[in-house]
């Protein structure tokens, strides 16, 4: 709605003389009838759909079952490409361009004659990349991803897309599996149309949009093949009109509470740590105070409900059967953690929505009383002068004998130089070791790939080592694992104290205390400032050298500096 209560389609739809004209006779060039112009509501469905991400190959098909919605509410569905982003091909890291499709597609909803927009994504980025959108536009929006594929099937029994390729890697290293195998192993971790179908960053991000209150309840678990997930496509549609007609915004949903929900859940159901990075940047769009010590405080009393690869063992196709999300929530709601007023696009409360929800296999959902892992577990702040911007690592995905440790630092500046001689029988190299993997973060690679759980040197994976510390600016898949501390901010990159570590210095990670210490006094670490030297920027031009001169610290949510906050949905002036 404009200011004055009007739709802001009909600025140009409902317009008179040439302007008007101009308007409503190109979109007739497309085949629609007059009718469409009779003031009712303008939805844009705005799909990443590419054959370059597979994960959202099939929203073509997505967006249709949103129109007969939208037709059958009494709208007008527009669908529209916004940028597609997948983990699966883009390099360096499709994170370098999350923040470019969040200002493409605002761009688009505020520049066209939309009332409301349906958001469709898959592939990790592209949930986060619309939600920040919408968020800055503020148009009433709904979210509907595009789901999980089947779960993966190998020599009889499930595998998980993402979470199985770095087993079969340290197999392959270690002469438990040969190449031939893990070719065919390729076809039986992905074999349906979907994101990852293990809790990784697209599952978690599905999650987070569900318990925000921006997804329709089991709107994030329905397999991608699953005609439900066509269901509650088109029921998306139906609602999109309502909220146009409610005036129900993002910035009325999207609260503080809102996120104190996402964070409990995501907690509860062993998300990704990329949650972390997505909602703060998230939260900036909005102007919702959230911290990164929010993701710790919030999650200390909330258990992990969910027996889900990478932390468990079932997958996202189990968790859809045994009850989804909502099952999740109403565990969390009868304990008193969910703020259960929080308002979603059902225009219910997040506690009605999940009331009567039902489990149906305690084997995946477990109780608050009998959790899969207890309260604490979750994702943990670290702090401490080798991170004085903040860390996070996944306790639940960590070796518990590694959580307090102590070992010399051998150091890396890319994950190549480490990949160089990881196979050196005489990498000078133990369990005790902690790898220091640096200039991964926003600035340093550029992007803040997903490169921080390198594999193990195969001198121990010969030896049966499965796990050693590793620290790095950079993130990690949420299908991945192990001892791995990621996001320490500020990066190498920006001179953050990662770039002095040297080969040989003492690091302690204490997880339950939640520090990360470098042994090494203030007066050595001042000489060695004095000697660093930033890198080399990575480009001259283009959305990479914009990118490098704008972007935030992991600990801000790596958005640009320049997008922080909302511009709102003002109707622009006349083209014509």
């Amino acid at each position: 709605m404009t200011d004055n209560g009007e739709l802001r389609s009909t600025h140009w739809f409902g317009a008179t003389g040439r302007t008007g004209m101009a308007h409503r006779s190109w979109m007739r060039s497309e085949g629609f009838t007059p009718e469409v112009f009779d003031g009712r509501p303008v939805i844009g469905i705005a799909t990443t759909w590419s054959e370059l991400a597979p994960c959202n190959v099939h929203l073509h098909r997505v967006a249709e079952s949103v129109k007969r919605g939208v037709w059958q509410a009494g709208g007008f569905p527009l669908e529209f490409p916004a940028m597609a982003l997948g983990e699966t091909l883009l390099r360096p890291t499709a994170m370098l361009y999350r923040n470019l499709l969040a200002m493409e597609a605002e761009e688009l909803m505020r520049a066209n004659p939309l009332d409301g927009v349906v958001l469709l994504s898959g592939c990790d980025k592209t949930t986060p990349g619309l939600l920040m959108a919408a968020a800055s536009v503020d148009l009433p929006a709904v979210m509907v991803t595009g789901g999980p594929m089947l779960n993966g099937k190998y020599q009889g029994t499930d595998v998980g897309s993402g979470t199985a390729v770095w087993r079969f890697e340290e197999d392959l290293v270690a002469g438990r599996m040969t190449q031939e195998e893990c070719v065919f192993a390729e076809g039986c971790m992905a074999r349906s149309n979907g994101h990852c179908m293990t809790m990784g960053t697209a599952s978690t991000m599905a999650s987070m949009a569900e318990a925000l209150g921006m997804q329709l309840p089991y709107s994030a678990t329905w397999p991608a093949v699953d005609s439900r997930r066509y269901e509650t496509a088109q029921r998306a549609g139906q609602v999109i009109v309502g909220l146009v007609r409610q005036d129900l915004r993002p910035s009325a949903i999207m609260t503080r509470a809102a996120f104190e929900n996402a964070i409990r859940v995501n907690a509860a159901i062993g998300g990704s740590t990329n949650a972390v990075i997505h909602l703060l940047a998230l939260a900036g769009r909005l102007g919702v105070p959230l911290s990164l010590d929010d993701f710790d405080v919030l999650a200390r009393d909330v258990p992990t409900l969910l027996n889900l690869q990478p932390n468990g063992q079932y997958l996202m196709e189990d968790f859809c059967y045994a009850g989804g999300l909502p099952a999740v929530m109403r565990e969390l709601a009868e304990a008193g953690l969910l703020n259960a007023g929080a308002i979603t696009v059902t225009g219910a409360g997040i506690g009605a929505n999940v009331a009567d929800a039902p489990c149906w296999n305690r084997e995946v959902i477990k109780t608050m009383t009998d959790p899969f892992q207890p309260a604490g577990t979750g994702t943990a702040v670290l702090r401490g002068n080798l991170a004085p911007g903040g860390a996070v690592i996944k306790q639940s995905a960590s070796s518990p004998h590694l959580l307090k440790h102590r070992g010399r630092a051998l150091v890396f500046d890319s994950p190549t130089d480490y990949y160089a001689v990881s196979n050196d029988p005489e990498l000078d190299v133990d369990e005790d070791t902690v790898l220091v993997i640096r200039y991964c973060g926003p600035r340093g690679y550029p992007g803040m790939p997903e490169v921080s759980n390198v594999a193990l040197p195969r001198k121990l994976l010969l030896r049966g080592v499965r796990d050693v510390v590793r620290i790095c600016d950079g993130r990690m898949s949420g299908t991945a694992y192990g001892t791995v501390v990621l996001h320490v901010a500020p990066e190498a990159a920006a001179g953050g104290p990662l770039a002095l570590v040297r080969n040989g210095d003492w690091i302690t990670l204490d997880v339950p205390a939640r520090t990360l210490t470098l042994e090494v006094s203030d007066e050595e670490l001042a000489l060695r400032r004095a000697q660093w030297q930033p890198p080399a920027p990575h480009a001259s031009r283009g959305w990479v050298r914009l990118y490098d001169e704008h972007v935030m610290q992991a600990d801000s949510g790596a958005d640009l500096d320049f997008l922080v906050g909302a511009s709102g949905h003002e109707v622009p002036r006349e083209s014509h």
